[in-house]
């Protein structure tokens, strides 16, 4: 399966939204899709029509306890299942304090159950503490929502340097995906210059060893729209809730490129695996034939 993150570690710029309806369209695409909702704020459980706290378990319950994701998910659309939140479970940063595996609790959860998920997308709460650790610890990918902002360009230097970071000590296979940018006006200069300083800085990163050095930054931005802001207030995402308006249609469009990316990256494993079979076949025959 594909496991992502998804983190900024400023609030407000669009994360949690991003999570659900990129969740909502490849689920609506016909592909499996698991949300874990790692932020004691419980959006993403709110936005999804359930209420924190309410559920049998929640991801609290499964940091605690990495068996309990046997049986936490819970679906709430065709082919799309959340892992809840409580707001109790900031205090998993105390309860594991002393615990030795505490930054991969997990990543050891996602092993009993990502065969049976497609894409996993975490959304991680908007700082670095444990509970963000454990969401890179068990991705692949990281993917950055953030507004086309001078101080929001800033901090996402700040972030990759975390990244790094977590890959270095925990993840050494973590990646940065991308960046998506959120409750976008293309038509100020601002945002346009913005968008040109990352894709510059994207692009002076090619062919290095640091985790972004494939990044890109999805096409299209996320236009403002209120509809998108609406919609979480009648636990319903953008499409449920205004299928056809200038936000649905954004985040419609960049979950596809996602599944593409996904699709395309299965091929290139495809190919290798066959080309190492072949390999070890055509060196079978040479031992055989000498």
């Amino acid at each position: 399966s594909r496991v992502v993150a998804f983190m900024n570690q400023k609030g407000g710029v669009g994360k949690t939204t991003t999570v659900v309806n990129l969740s909502a369209a490849i689920a609506e695409a016909g592909r499996s899709v698991l949300v874990l909702d790692l932020d004691p704020q419980a959006h993403a459980t709110l936005h999804m029509g359930l209420e924190p706290g309410a559920s049998e378990r929640s991801i609290y319950d499964v940091l605690l306890d990495p068996d309990e994701a046997e049986h936490a998910a819970i679906e709430v659309r065709p082919n799309l299942a959340i892992i809840p939140a409580e707001v109790d479970q900031a205090a998993v940063e105390v309860e594991l304090a002393d615990a030795v595996d505490r930054r991969s609790r997990l990543r050891s959860a996602l092993e009993k159950i990502r065969d049976r998920y497609e894409f996993i997308l975490i959304d991680c709460p908007p700082s670095l503490g444990l509970l963000t650790v454990n969401g890179l610890a068990a991705a692949r990918e990281v993917i950055v929502p953030m507004q086309a902002h001078f101080l929001a360009l800033q901090g996402v230097g700040k972030l990759l340097e975390t990244v790094q970071l977590v890959g270095q000590n925990v993840n050494p296979k973590l990646r940065v995906s991308g960046i998506v940018l959120c409750m976008h006006e293309e038509t100020t200069r601002h945002a346009r210059e913005v968008v040109a300083d990352l894709e510059q800085f994207f692009e002076q990163s090619r062919g290095t060893e640091v985790p972004w050095a494939g990044a890109r930054v999805y096409r299209p931005a996320i236009r403002r729209n209120i509809k998108i802001a609406e919609s979480p207030s009648f636990g319903q995402t953008v499409f449920e809730y205004a299928r056809w308006c200038a936000g649905a249609i954004d985040y419609q469009q960049v979950a596809q490129l996602l599944m593409e990316e996904w699709d395309q990256m299965l091929a290139r494993r495809g190919m290798s695996e066959q080309i190492v079979t072949r390999g070890v076949s055509a060196g079978t025959a040479e031992r055989t034939t000498a």
